[in-house]
């Protein structure tokens, strides 16, 4: 009788009870096995989230990456369109240049900088090499702020000479055509490979000192200097140039500035000579609305050659005076004279005078005209239009 009520006191036990219901050896295996499978589930629906969030993650770093390229790369450019109705010739219409930009920004000291230009609207491979246009790397060199205030450039650049050899967008200057006198003397657009310092010695003082390739002049033609620009294309270095220019501009509205440039042979030693030294001076004046500007310069080069057809001296100067009528419309009248062979004994100057307006339809977009007359070995007179922009 007692062991019959303990008996039903022990089922009475909770434990009793699931004794009852524990599954058997197999079932607990199933239920092994199928929790195994849901942890497997959700590692792997773990791991596809975890690869989502780094998949995002590297995008969003990628697209800051990216911003920040594009926060220091920059994109600009400049181009001109001219018509040009001759007195002598045959009018001209010319898609004279197309020219982009690109630059790109390192560190706060470090930059690049480069400029390609595509000439009279196309470039045809002739076997003379007659073609219409020209595909041209002007410009491609960093610049490298040393120290405070001074900045060193290393590369391809336009020597630091006249007044649109550096600055010559369309949209700076007055006339459909750049000045012959800078064209044909200094001559721009020049450009070089090398290396240049430049900087600020005082206030209102800058300089440039540059070491870089030289010109190439064929003692067998004419002399004429824009003719021995090599370009930086495979040009020959046996003799290098030096070129320093001092820059003053303390004076509101004032700025003069002076460049000496030395090559020991401008033959590159086709020559029995060709010591060269380069003599600009130039000055510009702005008041009010008007502006008023002169530049010389002077080519003494030594050599049999260039004594012989008078072209051991060379030089140019002009002076012109511009007004703006308005924040838009902008008139000039500008007179130069150049010769490439002063010392020929003969009348070799070439004197033009140039009036014209500018109307800018906006700070970068211009529409210009002018008339051009010429005097002297040339009677080049011309009625000039022209569109140019830069951004």
């Amino acid at each position: 009788m007692k062991k019959t009520v303990l008996a039903a006191a022990i089922a009475a036990l909770p434990f009793a009870a699931y004794a009852e219901t524990a599954p058997s050896n197999a079932e607990m295996w199933q239920i092994i096995k199928q929790q195994q499978r849901e942890i497997e589930r959700l590692t792997a629906e773990q791991k596809q989230a975890d690869s989502k969030i780094n998949a995002t993650a590297d995008a969003v770093e990628k697209s800051a990456t990216v911003a920040d390229w594009a926060n220091r790369t920059t994109i600009g450019g400049y181009g001109e369109h001219h018509f040009n109705h001759f007195k002598d010739k045959d009018d001209k219409v010319d898609a004279h240049r197309f020219v982009l930009f690109v630059g790109h920004q390192f560190s706060d000291t470090v930059r690049f900088f480069s400029e390609v230009e595509i000439e009279h609207g196309f470039v045809e491979d002739t076997a003379d090499g007659s073609g219409p246009g020209e595909l041209e790397l002007e410009q491609a060199y960093i610049a490298w702020d040393f120290t405070q205030g001074h900045t060193l450039t290393m590369g391809q650049f336009l020597v630091p000479v006249g007044i649109i050899n550096e600055t010559h967008e369309p949209d700076t200057f007055y006339g459909v055509e750049r000045n012959n006198v800078e064209k044909e003397i200094l001559p721009a657009t020049w450009w070089e490979t090398g290396v240049m310092v430049s900087g600020e010695i005082l206030p209102g003082l800058r300089y440039n000192a540059a070491l870089h390739s030289g010109l190439k002049i064929d003692p067998t033609g004419n002399g004429a200097i824009r003719g021995g620009r090599q370009k930086s294309a495979n040009a020959t270095a046996e003799d290098l140039a030096y070129t320093g220019r001092l820059v003053f501009n303390g004076i509101s509205g004032l700025e003069l500035a002076a460049t000496y440039q030395h090559q020991q042979d401008v033959t590159q030693g086709l020559g029995d000579d060709g010591e060269a030294d380069l003599i600009e001076l130039q000055a510009r004046y702005q008041w009010q609305n008007l502006t008023l500007t002169a530049l010389a310069a002077e080519w003494d080069i030594n050599g049999t050659s260039f004594v012989v057809n008078g072209s051991d001296k060379q030089e140019g100067q002009y002076v012109e005076a511009s007004y703006k009528l308005t924040p838009a419309v902008g008139v000039f009248v500008r007179q130069g004279e150049w010769d490439n062979r002063a010392n020929s004994g003969t009348d070799t100057e070439i004197e033009q005078i140039d009036v014209g307006v500018n109307y800018w339809l906006t700070k970068n977009v211009v529409i210009k005209a002018d008339v051009s007359e010429q005097d002297g070995a040339k009677d080049d007179d011309s009625i000039n239009l022209g569109l140019g922009w830069s951004f």
